[in-house]
């Protein structure tokens, strides 16, 4: 837990100074035009403002998770966004309905578990928070309010915003469309199907699983270690969040296509993206070995992200 705590800060301090350092005073050779800088500033706007918002709901309702709500549609908001203020550039374009076909996968996914309520401010809480909570370090109240202010809403609305700048970048390359995007395009639609099929044989496993308990069936089988390890999870263990990153990180590939350069400054959210699921995975690894006494020797059999191929 500890190491979850520092990760946590440094991921803090890498949000809140180094991206603004990096992303105004490294990348000089390559300014944002005045439309571009009012674009970005009236993003940061929204995003701050969101994040007030969903601040406030989480402290009233006491669930935190107010964020969750958002993580899959806002990103898809800001790429039409920039979409509609580049006059419909087709490569943001291009990016934009990529964005959304992401969007609707991943709402559909957060909804079917109960994410959403025709109450907005209801619904399921991201069950680590409750783990967190019982943590030492935010038994104060203060404590914890200011993680909840800090990093549950502004580190991660700002980090929404921050993977999908490179919609931006796109928008200040020159480059025209060619067989680069159209390969990225692929890869894509590919870890989105990924992704599905992940989500999808996690939620058969588990809808199986909570209807055996509901009727007091015994679990047997694969259903008495309580985890999923068939099909893409005897593979990786987050076969999920390995197509997430996947996806963003051939998003950020659509910016080099559009000005030639493997780096540039819309790169941070990426990285900061690929911290937190290693943040992530790290903490849901230990609460499930905690829980289930056969994820131990899962951990040791198999892969967290890239790919076992081989039996």
């Amino acid at each position: 837990m500890k190491f979850n705590l520092i990760l946590i800060s440094s991921l803090l301090i890498l949000a809140l100074v180094v991206v603004p350092i990096f992303t105004f005073y490294f990348d000089t050779q390559h300014p944002l035009s005045v439309f571009q800088t009012y674009t970005l500033h009236f993003l940061v706007k929204l995003m701050l403002g969101l994040s007030i918002f969903v601040f406030i709901v989480g402290e009233i309702t006491k669930n935190n998770s107010q964020v969750d709500k958002l993580w899959s549609i806002l990103p898809a908001i800001y790429v039409w966004i920039v979409a509609y203020a580049s006059d419909f550039n087709s490569r943001n374009v291009l990016m934009a309905i990529l964005a959304t076909i992401w969007a609707a996968r991943l709402t559909y996914n957060f909804n079917r578990r109960g994410g959403y309520s025709w109450k907005f401010w209801e619904g399921e809480e991201d069950y680590r928070w409750e783990v967190l909570r019982q943590n030492p370090v935010f038994k104060s109240k203060i404590a914890w309010k200011l993680f909840h202010l800090l990093f549950i809403c502004v580190y991660q609305m700002a980090l929404i915003l921050l993977f999908t700048l490179p919609s931006m970048v796109a928008w200040q390359g020159e480059n025209p469309i060619g067989l680069f995007d159209v390969i990225l395009t692929g890869l894509f639609l590919f870890f989105v199907i990924f992704e599905t099929v992940a989500d999808q044989q996690q939620w058969n496993y588990q809808t199986v699983k909570y209807a055996k308990k509901a009727a007091k069936e015994p679990l047997e089988g694969d259903y008495a270690k309580g985890f999923v390890d068939k099909g893409l999870w005897s593979k990786m263990r987050h076969p999920n969040y390995f197509a997430e990153q996947s996806i963003w990180l051939v998003f950020y590939l659509f910016s080099v296509s559009a000005d030639g350069r493997w780096l540039n400054w819309s790169v941070m959210g990426i990285i900061l993206l690929l911290l937190l699921f290693q943040g992530s995975a790290d903490f849901s690894e230990k609460i499930s070995a905690e829980k289930y006494p056969a994820y131990k020797d899962y951990i040791k059999r198999v892969p967290r992200f890239l790919p076992k191929i081989w039996n």
